[in-house]
């Protein structure tokens, strides 16, 4: 497979594509989040193929009543409230993070830090459209008290932390077990078992992108090097199934079909399994094996991931996060049009949390390289 990534592709691009990417796929996959690949045929009378309204149209506020979000016309949903919150925690730090900064930081953020908030189509603070995974960290850390490197024992199992790692991967641009290690560090707040393990999987996918020549092939390399248990196993499998195909639309019943065996919520989406979303070393969260996997189906090409997973259904709106996080950090251009709209659309700016991670990554670099030599000293001192 040629290279995608172009070694020439300066370190602020990759930050801004994988960012932005990743708010693109996340406005694109939202409004047909939870339905199969039939049903959005039927309700749009064809696959997606870019920003579409709401699943219910004008009812969306009464539809399901349970979450009256206005999901479609280009907004973002709680994947990017997240990843823009842990982007304000790294301007904060200016470091590497670890599991009390998510206590000391991101917790009073998304309880105190009103923003605009695209679904709701007001200005709230974070913490009112979270889901229930998300004000876990709130209920545990803030309310509970708990030590921040176990608190994510015992919440419900599922992509939450995942969803959001992207700038923890590229702030290791280029060195994805220092990514993978860092997120699990993080996520351990947040998330356990196999959904901890995904979050360290996802920022090393990110990371491993960034490298110079780096390929859908190489990234996918890089992951299993890492992986553990059932999310090894079902990288594996779906990137196998994925390397058959070269269009998304003969891809997604077979991709389903590769990651059904680890996923523990079921064929219903909306009617999860009695096992669903269950601590286990043998299962796997469904979207970040299935993102690989678009990657791969795509060759890299941000744009053909992206709809791939929007039209997979399910958790799409995550699948095109990640996915889109990846193919942007790899260098794939996300297109200007579905940028400017979902700005716009969601009234963000989805560039400045580039420029911010861009500045803090090179800050830490910059400590890693002093750390990293006051080492060699001190070890060389005592005869290494």
């Amino acid at each position: 497979m040629t290279p995608t990534s172009d070694e020439t592709t300066p370190l602020d691009e990759r930050i801004t594509d994988a960012l932005v990417g990743a708010a693109v796929g996340d406005a694109l996959g939202g409004p047909v989040e939870g339905y199969s690949p039939e049903q959005i045929v039927e309700r749009h009378g064809g696959r997606v193929h870019g920003i579409v309204g709401p699943w219910h149209g004008d009812a969306w506020r009464t539809a399901r009543p349970v979450a009256p979000y206005h999901k479609g016309d280009g907004h973002v949903t709680d994947d990017t409230l997240m990843t823009h919150a842990l982007v304000r925690v790294y301007g904060a730090v200016r470091d590497h993070l670890d599991a009390y900064a998510m206590a000391r930081h991101l917790v009073p953020d998304l309880m105190t830090n009103p923003c605009w908030i695209p679904e709701l189509e007001t200005e709230a603070i974070p913490l009112q459209r979270i889901f229930l995974a998300e004000k876990w960290l709130v209920a545990r850390l803030h309310y509970g008290h708990v030590d921040p490197r176990e608190a994510g024992v015992g919440n419900i199992v599922n992509c939450g932390a995942a969803m959001y790692m992207a700038p923890v991967g590229l702030v290791n641009a280029a060195n994805p077990p220092g990514a993978y290690a860092e997120a699990l560090d993080v996520s351990g707040a947040h998330q356990s078992s196999y959904g901890r393990e995904a979050a360290g999987v996802f920022a090393a996918a990110v990371a491993a992108a960034c490298e110079p020549g780096a390929t859908p092939d190489s990234v996918v390399a890089a992951c299993l090097s890492l992986a553990k248990d059932g999310t090894r196993a079902a990288i594996e499998t779906v990137c196998d199934a994925a390397s058959r195909y070269s269009d998304f639309e003969s891809a997604l019943r077979p991709l389903r079909e590769a990651v059904a065996p680890y996923d523990t919520v079921g064929p219903d989406y909306r009617a999860p399994s009695l096992g669903a979303r269950r601590p286990s070393r043998l299962h796997a969260i469904e979207e970040l094996p299935v993102a690989l996997g678009m990657m791969v189906v795509a060759h890299g090409d941000f744009r053909h991931a992206v709809l791939g997973a929007v039209n997979y259904g399910r958790d799409c709106d995550s699948i095109a996060t990640m996915a889109g996080a990846i193919t942007g950090a790899l260098g794939s251009e996300v297109p200007e049009y579905w940028a400017k709209a979902v700005e716009e659309a969601s009234r963000l700016d989805l560039h400045a949390p580039a420029r911010t991670l861009t500045e803090v990554t090179r800050e830490i670099f910059a400590r890693d390289v002093s750390r990293r030599r006051a080492h060699e000293a001190a070890f060389t001192r005592i005869g290494g």
